[in-house]
């Protein structure tokens, strides 16, 4: 087939464009007649994944290996902890915490960094100190029971 049959011939799709600039729905578009960005920068592969995470606003914490994630979290546990209500919760978020420590020390990957299980008492500890006098519940008093030794109990003795 001849050039000339090829150049008579119109897709679908290059019609649509060619009415689309007749009717001048591409003249008023933002950055008309600018390079476009990013450009003139080095190769990088992942500058699709740069472009979303800055266009969404999200944290690039996503990004990092496991431990590294981890190790910020245990950074960040006093401040994650500070408005929580009840020392229930607090002891609930390093719980789980501490459990994802765990799985990621029973079968590591990424970069090898010390991690280790954070103390709740500890975290519990400054959670209270952290919040005002009115705020923190007293805590609940420990019964204390008299433990009968063994050989009372089975002679029958209390």
């Amino acid at each position: 087939m001849s050039d000339a049959y090829w150049q008579r011939y119109e897709s679908v799709i290059d019609q649509q464009v060619r009415k689309a600039q007749e009717r001048g729905d591409f003249d008023d578009l933002p950055g008309k007649g600018k390079p476009l960005p990013g450009l003139d920068g080095p190769d990088d592969e992942m500058w699709w994944v740069k472009g979303y995470i800055r266009r969404e606003g999200l944290s690039t914490d996503a990004l990092l290996p496991t431990p590294l994630q981890l190790r910020k979290e245990i950074e960040r546990l006093p401040e994650t902890v500070r408005d929580l209500r009840s020392e229930r919760e607090v002891r609930d978020v390093v719980a789980d915490l501490n459990r994802r420590v765990v799985d990621w020390l029973r079968a590591p990957s990424g970069p090898p960094v010390p991690i280790g299980p954070v103390n709740v008492e500890n975290v519990v500890a400054r959670w209270r100190a952290d919040r005002p006098a009115a705020d923190v519940p007293a805590p609940a008093p420990v019964e204390e029971r008299v433990r009968t030794p063994w050989w009372r109990r089975l002679l029958g003795r209390t």
